[in-house]
């Protein structure tokens, strides 16, 4: 067939595989050849759809332990989708506001859902099931999810993720393996009788730890807050939305936690133990940790007020006191 028979658009392609192919030294008719004896895609396969549900494999006869495990298995999702955009930030060379407001709009967005979807874990299980299929998931724990690690190390300098009480020993050259072992979070999975490390929190580091100090030395330079200051002169609805996601992550989506906490591991006169030990009395309410991501762009009033009780009345209309 003539070229001329061809419609100039299909022809204006082929001429672009063509060079495409050329400039890295492919033989075009080899992957065309290749196209024609293709398969059509189909959507079950495209997104793996067969191996994703059967990834839900309960550990007990419980029901509704199904659902706990597709609820973090979507969390886990959520926080891909955030690390990717938080990637494409870290990686952009020249930096404008309009780039930098798109990915983190897109952040918030997920953040959004995230919250919102917690009441799958407080509205969609029996308590009577949970308090009995937990006993099987020992010592796993939520708090061992290394993606979420990811995503405040990515987020801010590493030295304001570190407790409180060693916060002001360390700073922005403070060694990565230092920053580790002292950030807020270690304390969570801490045994109180005896202030050792739990088998949630040393399994943990043995699998993921020094992944995560890399990913403190790796993101000294180009973490969000970082990568923020390289913006020339931004804009008031760029400071507010980094506030919102220093509040999304550090006041709404621990307390999104510590509600479905409350409703299930709280029992008068006594609270009972997160699975793998963890200390979520502690370790869930904002105000005991204080982690800020961004502390430069908030007052010492609103610091000093972080996570109170007043923030858990606005978002879930409620009086948890016990935050």
């Amino acid at each position: 067939m003539h070229e001329s028979n061809f419609d100039p658009k299909i022809l204006d392609k082929i001429h672009q595989l063509q060079e495409k192919f050329k400039s890295s030294g492919q033989d075009m008719l080899s992957y065309l050849e290749g196209l024609l004896y293709a398969d059509y895609l189909t959507y079950w396969e495209y997104i793996n759809l067969d191996v994703l549900l059967s990834l839900q494999q309960p550990k007990t006869s419980f029901k509704d332990e199904k659902i706990f495990i597709i609820y973090h298995q979507i969390t886990e999702l959520y926080f891909k989708l955030i690390i990717s955009e938080m990637e494409q930030i870290a990686e952009k060379e020249e930096m404008t506001e309009e780039f930098f407001q798109q990915r983190l709009e897109r952040i918030l967005m997920y953040f959004d859902h995230l919250i919102s979807s917690f009441a799958m874990m407080w509205k969609g299980m029996e308590r009577e099931q949970f308090l009995k299929f937990r006993m099987s998931l020992l010592p796993s724990s939520g708090f061992q999810s290394a993606q979420y690690r990811e995503i405040e190390l990515m987020a801010a300098d590493a030295f304001n993720l570190v407790a409180l009480e060693y916060r002001k020993e360390h700073d922005y050259h403070s060694p990565s393996d230092d920053l580790f072992q002292h950030l807020y979070w270690q304390k969570g999975a801490i045994e109180l009788a005896t202030g050792e490390k739990t088998l949630t929190l040393k399994n943990f580091e043995l699998k993921y730890g020094k992944k995560l100090i890399e990913t403190i030395e790796n993101y000294r330079r180009k973490n969000m807050w970082q990568k923020f200051l390289s913006v020339t002169a931004p804009s008031d609805k760029l400071i507010e939305l980094m506030k919102q996601f220093d509040l999304k992550a550090n006041v709404f989506w621990p307390l999104a936690h510590y509600k479905s906490a409350v409703r299930y591991l709280q029992r008068d006169p006594v609270d009972i133990a997160a699975t793998g030990g963890t200390n979520w009395q502690k370790y869930l309410p904002p105000r005991f940790q204080k982690v800020i991501f961004f502390p430069e762009l908030w007052t010492a009033e609103e610091m000093d007020n972080w996570g109170k009780g007043w923030v858990v009345k606005k978002i879930f209309g409620e009086d948890l006191s016990a935050d």
